[in-house]
This record gives structure tokens, C-alpha cells and sequence, in this order.
């Protein structure tokens, strides 16, 4: 993360520092690195570092992200979470791909890779058939 493919690094468009404690909602379209503490709402099109200091009282939402702090409520990553040793999770996760280190604390509900459905027919007690969407993963177990 914050590398180019051809090797030169992204440049960071915000730092939150240590020492800054931010209320409301922070909105970029570039790289952000937090170290101090947010509340409110964070959204990047880019990718998120959460250094190990941060506590974080919002929804989070990224096209990638690093998380070695702690965060307080929802998140939705486009690609690639991490979550380092230190990191802690008090909300839900959405992502397209996760990488929990030994150590990491997550409570709550995770959603990873892409969702496929299929339709599967259920009678119900009155017999009329009733349509209901379910992972393609288990029809595969159903056959």
C-alpha cells in the first residue's frame, strides 16, 4: 500500500498527527495517514494507514487500508484490509480481501471476497414456493 506499480510511493495527501483530535467528517480523495484520534465519519478513494496510537469513533470506508488502531464502528474496504497485531475493531467489516495478524481484536461482523448468489426454491408450509438468495459456496455443498 502507497506504492505505485512501478515502485515510486504515493504521496500522502493528509496526516492526522499524534497529537490532533479531529470531530465531523474527513473527506479525501488521496492517501491518509491517522495517528490521533477521529470522530465522525473517514472516506478515501484511496488508501487509509491507521498507526498504532490512533483511536478512531467513526465509519471508516477506503480502497485500501492498514490498521494497527483502534477503530469504533463500521468498515467497508474496496480491496485489501490488514489488520496488524495491535489492531482492534469494535464494528462491522466489509472488504474484498483480509489479512488479520496473531493478536488482532475484531468483534463483529465480517464480510470478505465478493458476494455471489444463487437462487434456491423453498416450499413452505402452505406450499407455495418461496425464493431465497444464498452463497454460491453452499449450493456447491448442496449438490
Amino acid at each position: 500500500m502507497f506504492k505505485k506499480e512501478d515502485g515510486i510511493n504515493d504521496e500522502v495527501e493528509t496526516v492526522i498527527g499524534p497529537s490532533v483530535q479531529v470531530e465531523g467528517d474527513l473527506v479525501a480523495a488521496g492517501n491518509i495517514i491517522i495517528e490521533g484520534m477521529v470522530s465522525g465519519k473517514i472516506q478515501t478513494e484511496k488508501n487509509l494507514q491507521i498507526g498504532p496510537g490512533a483511536k478512531i469513533f467513526a465509519h471508516v470506508s477506503a480502497a485500501n487500508a492498514i490498521v494497527a488502531g483502534e477503530i469504533q464502528g463500521n468498515v467497508k474496504i474496496k480491496d485489501s484490509l490488514e489488520l496488524t497485531s495491535s489492531a482492534k475493531i469494535f464494528g462491522d467489516v466489509k472488504t474484498g480481501s483480509i489479512t488479520v495478524a496473531p493478536g488482532a481484536v475484531l468483534h463483529g461482523k465480517c464480510q470478505a471476497g465478493e458476494e455471489k448468489k444463487s437462487k434456491l426454491e423453498k416450499i413452505d408450509e402452505r406450499g407455495k414456493a418461496r425464493t431465497k438468495e444464498i452463497p454460491e459456496e453452499l449450493t456447491e455443498k448442496l449438490k
